[in-house]
């Protein structure tokens, strides 16, 4: 018997709960009832958005529509893969991706965007908040990616201002804060890694 016959199969939902299958090879989303999924909108272009499967990955890409396709409230300016859990929002409309078959892969790495001029930080694509110590730290440790930085050189990057010393606690519990923000798992994370009697190291996916 085949593995694929039982394959699960991606799909989205939307707001009232209805669930659409994305079982073939490209599935449109606009305005026109010629496509897989219609939505009766004056913001919804007659074409508005494609989705297109690609392997085990679902791309999304929007068809030059007038008032665009939004992922996790950021426009699609180009194709992109989307994640189990992503907000696709069309006009007044938001679908919601869902993919079955994410147990079955390799755990899932979290994607890590850090711009340190404009003091914004996304976590596979959704937006973080964190307090001020929070940022700086991360900013020093995503400048740093793949190096191990001690704790001297981590005072001095988040607590410039301290002329006394800055005790190991106090770098541990800031630490331990930007962990339960960043990682799915707190307790065994896979990005921001403490390097024993050496410091600390963020890795990142790519």
């Amino acid at each position: 018997m085949s593995d694929a016959i039982d394959k699960p199969v991606p799909f989205l939902t939307d707001p009232t709960g209805r669930e659409h299958l994305l079982n073939g090879a490209t599935t449109t989303i606009g305005r026109a009832l010629e496509n897989d999924i219609v939505i009766t909108s004056k913001r919804v272009s007659r074409e508005h958005a494609r989705l297109r499967r690609d392997g085990w990955r679902v791309m999304l890409e929007d068809l030059e529509s007038t008032n665009g396709t939004f992922l996790n409230d950021e426009r699609v300016l180009e194709p992109v893969a989307l994640h189990d859990g992503d907000r696709i929002k069309i006009g007044d409309v938001v679908l919601t991706f869902h993919d079955p078959d994410i147990t079955y892969r390799d755990t899932h790495f979290p994607s890590l965007e850090v711009d340190v001029a404009a003091g914004t930080v996304r976590l596979d694509r959704h937006a973080v908040a964190l307090s001020s110590k929070e940022f700086t730290l991360l900013a020093y440790l995503y400048e740093h990616s793949g190096q191990v930085c001690s704790k001297d050189d981590i005072a001095a990057a988040v607590w410039p201002e301290y002329q006394a010393e800055v005790y190991d606690y106090q770098i541990e519990n800031l630490m331990r804060r930007l962990r339960t923000k960043l990682e799915p798992d707190p307790a065994n994370p896979q990005m921001l890694l403490t390097v024993r009697g050496l410091g600390y190291k963020l890795v990142r996916r790519g």
